[in-house]
């Protein structure tokens, strides 16, 4: 089905208004933060983006670089740190202006298991803070890290439930194989596809 025409809205506001981008944070796959700059300097880039000036910018940097686990490499050049140290410049860019919406396009993919589980404990504090997290990822045991699923397949919702409900209904153990019991009743049937 082609969509001509609608509207979109984001925490009930237009999507793309002022208001909207100032409460929504989003981290892309890819670190994207200025090689140039030193992780500090990117995260205060930032905070002025959403409006940050003063007091309020150095204790909102002090603050999201201590929370990334950054604050001994605050001077150093982007370019001269890790990959997995870069995605949490990125992720703390994006935190620094406290948004009530966090997108996280496969936000640990590729990265160390400390680092992984480390970022997992800040999603969950920052979800438990009141944050909202939307965390795109094709890593089921990602996906079974959160608290509801959307699983999709060739644009069209498979299931919208908890991770413990996408077992029980599949009858599977784990959350790839409830993925792939998705897949095969959906192309069995080609209406749920």
């Amino acid at each position: 089905q082609v969509i001509e025409s609608g509207e979109v809205e984001v925490l009930g506001r237009p999507a793309g208004s002022a208001q909207a981008r100032a409460e929504v944070g989003y981290v892309t796959q890819a670190p994207s933060v200025y090689a140039d700059l030193t992780i500090a300097e990117n995260v205060a880039y930032f905070g002025r983006a959403v409006g940050l000036r003063g007091d309020a910018l150095v204790a909102a940097v002090r603050r999201t670089v201590d929370e990334t686990d950054l604050a001994s490499h605050a001077g150093q050049l982007v370019r001269d740190l890790s990959g997995g140290q870069a995605s949490r410049v990125s992720l703390a860019c994006a935190l620094v202006g406290r948004p009530s919406l966090l997108v996280l396009d496969e936000p640990t993919v590729g990265l160390d298991p400390v680092l992984r589980r480390d970022l997992w404990r800040l999603f969950r504090d920052l979800a438990r803070q009141g944050h909202s997290l939307v965390v795109s990822s094709h890593v089921m045991d990602e996906a079974a890290r959160c608290d509801e699923l959307v699983l999709l397949r060739l644009g069209r919702v498979l299931a919208h439930v908890t991770p413990g409900q996408l077992l029980a209904e599949t009858g599977t153990t784990d959350a790839d194989a409830a993925f792939l019991a998705l897949i095969d009743a959906a192309t069995a049937d080609p209406g749920r596809a």
